[in-house]
């Protein structure tokens, strides 16, 4: 019998066990993420008192975390899912991409793509959290350090050597541009539009969507302010808007499919040929922590259609991976055995 997870009105169902066999062929894929690496830096503090200098709280320092973050996190989450993953990127000299490069290293993840720069800065973000004792810290102050330019000629063309030669074997290409200098739409125009076989190029963009236009991108997962973004619009509830940005965005970039993250509302699926469908959330909509969700979103949909689901199929895997994720606190990941337990039990429930 086919068993389904629960829809709203009018959605089209997918069959959970599928999903399953889907993710159990995670680990015979191998996937190359091109991103922007970020050093994703926590200060953990409690709060001793009110300082008498200024009104502002002193923190007692307690610990320091350093994780990956933005593409190094979809990377981080590839891993997770069991994939065979090789980052391309480009990381400074300096503490941060040292940390970098020695958590990957930790993880037996292939480092080889990635190239060190000198005198370029790894991008940081340094959240300060605190809270009294026995409290749940909460962020207090964010501090973000970033490279003043893009890396220099000779860096770009070490990263189009690496990309070129480790593409040739991958069965999908994830872009991650957090806008830090390291993905340009030509770095991926002239990868992609000279293959001769179809590869599923994937995009994750936080402020150049519509740049990424005929570059050979086969899906893009931004989030819905994004889209409002691309569009100069607010969608809110108006459905009707939604529809009309997303598919305006997908015939535009001539994509195959887009997959609009909403937070609480769920997802919203753009295929050609005008369907549009809507996904509800899995799980909670009151999430714990959304940092690197979208990180997630773009491992688990791109392994996903790398093994063969359809977009439909795609979709609710990277739904029920990015509700996992939001449980959880800081910048984080979802192993394929969490996802494949979520997976199951809504699978025993549809089936009850």
């Amino acid at each position: 019998m086919k068993r389904t997870g629960p829809q709203k009105s009018g959605a089209r169902s997918v069959d959970l066990l599928a999903l399953a066999d889907c993710v159990e062929r995670f680990p015979t894929k191998a996937v190359v993420l091109l991103g922007d690496f970020v050093a994703d830096e926590f200060q953990l503090s409690e709060i001793s008192r009110v300082s008498r200098e200024a009104p502002v709280l002193i923190l007692r320092h307690r610990e320091t975390q350093i994780v990956p973050g933005g593409g190094a996190n979809a990377a981080n989450n590839l891993a997770a899912l069991g994939a065979r993953v090789l980052p391309i990127t480009v990381v400074g000299d300096d503490l941060a991409g040292e940390v970098l490069l020695a958590y990957f290293a930790e993880k037996k993840i292939n480092a080889s793509g990635v190239v060190r720069a000198k005198g370029w800065t790894t991008p940081r973000k340094t959240r300060f959290l605190a809270g009294w004792a026995h409290t749940v810290a909460q962020q207090v102050l964010r501090v973000d350090s970033e490279p003043q330019s893009p890396p220099e000629e000779g860096v770009r063309r070490k990263l189009l050597e690496k990309l070129r030669a480790s593409i040739r074997s991958a069965d999908a290409l994830a872009v991650s541009d957090y806008g830090f200098g390291v993905v340009t739409p030509e770095l991926v125009r002239r990868v992609t539009l000279k293959r001769g076989r179809k590869l599923q190029v994937t995009l994750d963009a936080r402020h150049n969507l519509s740049a990424y236009a005929r570059c050979g991108i086969t899906s893009a997962t931004p989030n819905e302010a994004e889209l409002e973004a691309l569009h100069h619009t607010s969608i809110g509830k108006n459905l009707d808007e939604l529809a009309r940005c997303g598919r305006a965005t997908l015939a535009a970039m001539k994509l195959d499919t887009l997959l609009v993250t909403r937070g609480r509302d769920g997802m919203a699926l753009f295929e050609r040929g005008a369907r549009f469908t809507q996904i509800p959330v899995h799980g909670s909509d009151q999430a714990v922590d959304v940092t690197g969700a979208g990180d997630t979103v773009l491992a688990a949909y791109t392994l996903a259609v790398a093994c063969g689901a359809s977009p439909l199929e795609a979709s609710h895997i990277a739904n029920i991976a990015g509700g996992l994720v939001v449980m959880k606190r800081g910048t984080a990941t979802v192993t394929r055995a969490e996802l494949l337990d979520a997976i199951r039990l809504d699978a025993g429930g549809a089936g009850s």
